[in-house]
């Protein structure tokens, strides 16, 4: 990964005339109104483990427990937000740099915002962390083998990565790098979806 990123340099050219403007209403303050400590979940592992699944399941069983929650997928944002982005080591940095700022707002909105997204790298994961207050970034290792996402390979990509369709595909020519202390582990080839959601909603005391 290069240190010299292409979007950083541009953001420090405009960084001089940009000014913070307070507000009045504060995250407190809006927490308080949803009745809910906001939280960032950040759901990462490698294609086919799982993420999008569970993300949308916990969604649901938050959703019914009167929480207010949004859920920022990987395949979706690269739809619209980041529909400029390829799959370089750049534009995947930048990609989580985005959605990262995204998940701040969303926090700061006093939302509980599921995250769904391979995140390969564990510096921008890293990244994502030091945006938030301590306690409200939660990493979740949605954990399946290697061998058992390509087994799955619900849209495919495997296949066409093997076949050298396409280049620089996670856990084929391109790494993921485990997390080292995420707050929440789940296996989903060990556990059903349902239990794996069960197993986060504990974990979080909600």
């Amino acid at each position: 990964m290069s240190d010299k990123s292409p979007y950083q340099e541009k953001a420090n050219e405009s960084k001089a005339h940009v000014v913070w403007h307070e507000t009045n209403i504060s995250k407190a303050d809006r927490a308080k109104v949803k009745g809910q400590a906001p939280k960032c979940l950040w759901l990462t592992g490698l294609s086919g483990a799982g993420k999008s699944t569970i993300a949308n399941a916990l969604e649901v069983a938050l959703t019914e427990q009167g929480k207010h929650t949004y859920l920022l997928d990987g395949d979706n944002v690269r739809h619209g937000l980041n529909k400029n982005l390829g799959m370089s080591d750049e534009d995947r940095t930048e990609n989580i740099r985005r959605v990262s700022e995204v998940a701040k707002l969303m926090v700061d909105a006093g939302l509980i915002v599921v995250t769904a997204f391979i995140s390969p790298f564990r510096a921008d994961r890293d990244a994502a962390r030091a945006l938030f207050d301590d306690g409200e970034f939660l990493e979740v290792f949605v954990h399946a083998p290697l061998e058992e996402c390509e087994k799955r390979d619900p849209k495919g990509l495997y296949k066409k990565a093997r076949a050298g369709e396409i280049k620089e595909f996670t856990g084929i020519d391109s790494p993921y790098e485990a997390p080292e202390k995420a707050e929440i582990t789940i296996n989903t080839a060990e556990n059903d979806i349902e239990g794996c959601v069960r197993q986060i909603i504990e974990q979080l005391g909600l």
